[in-house]
């Protein structure tokens, strides 16, 4: 019975309704919140549901794993100070959890796939539902990202702005293929993932680039070579030159290491491998507000 007093207050929380027709919407629908609003909308009894129709542009990212997989995840608040708020950083950290330890994640990837998703018989758009109530805000899922790993690869990861260690305005995870654990490989793995919060490559490798990207880029860069007058031997010098700075900027392998601008990435990974075999297989990175 307590649980279905709770439901009763958070519905009156978000609708506005009276306890007895919220506890009636309840009963009628199962118990589930959502549902339940519906209900109350379609009879006229919703006197406000603007919490969860409010922009939602503040929040965190996070970074989270175990032995098999890594997440990154975005939950966004209305402001900042709720952001920060103990309340909203234990949700956020309960609602990845809850995604690291969902066995067939790769199914629910799409949002609203994962907001139907139960756990402790609770659909996940009921937890947000409930938070919404309690902090007084719109809180919004924005994005879920998986990567998989396997006992030869390791991921590394990195949080900027922290609110707290894997709660921050930044996070990036990085896998490699490794050989041997040593701290020299911690310390390239974290450094590589601050030169990716830092520099925010578009792809890994030149080959891993949208080809509408690079013939967008290329025809660009035609097109201003070509008003310069200049002949065709020539142009296609400069188009070479052009497309190189280009790639060593948007490509992680081929961008400048921030820690050493003489090198690039691929210059710091090829170094690094003759000692101990090292290969990043793929990278992801979330940004507070980055659409």
């Amino acid at each position: 019975m307590s649980d279905l007093i709770n439901k009763i207050k958070n519905l009156r929380d978000i609708s506005g309704a009276g306890f007895l027709d919220c506890k009636k919407a309840l009963v009628k629908n199962d118990n589930n919140i959502d549902k339940s609003i519906d209900f109350l909308r379609k009879k006229g009894l919703a006197k406000a549901l603007q919490k969860s129709s409010r922009e939602a542009n503040e929040g965190v990212v996070g970074v989270f794993y175990n032995e098999n997989k890594t997440i990154l995840i975005e939950i966004n608040t209305e402001t900042d100070f709720s952001a920060k708020n103990d309340i909203f950083l234990d949700f956020v950290e309960k609602i990845a959890n809850i995604a690291l330890n969902c066995k067939n994640l790769s199914e629910f990837l799409f949002i609203d796939k994962f907001m139907n998703v139960s756990f402790e018989n609770q659909l996940i758009s009921e937890y947000f539902t409930n938070i919404i109530a309690k902090i007084g805000e719109n809180i919004v899922l924005k994005k879920l990202i998986l990567i998989n790993k396997n006992p030869k690869e390791k991921i590394f990861s990195y949080t900027h702005n922290k609110y707290r260690k894997n709660i921050g305005k930044i996070c990036v995870a990085l896998k490699a293929n490794i050989k041997d654990e040593e701290i020299e490989l911690e310390k390239l793995g974290k450094n590589l993932c601050m030169h990716i919060a830092a520099c925010k490559p578009l792809s890994l490798d030149i080959d891993d680039l949208d080809k509408n990207i690079i013939n967008k880029e290329m025809e660009i860069q035609k097109d201003l070579i070509k008003s310069s007058g200049k002949p065709q031997n020539i142009i296609d010098k400069i188009l070479k030159g052009k497309m190189k700075k280009f790639y060593s900027e948007i490509t992680l392998l081929n961008q400048y290491y921030i820690l050493d601008t003489d090198k690039t990435v691929r210059d710091i990974v090829d170094e690094y491998s003759l000692k101990n075999s090292f290969k990043i297989v793929e990278y992801s990175f979330l940004i507070l507000g980055n659409e």
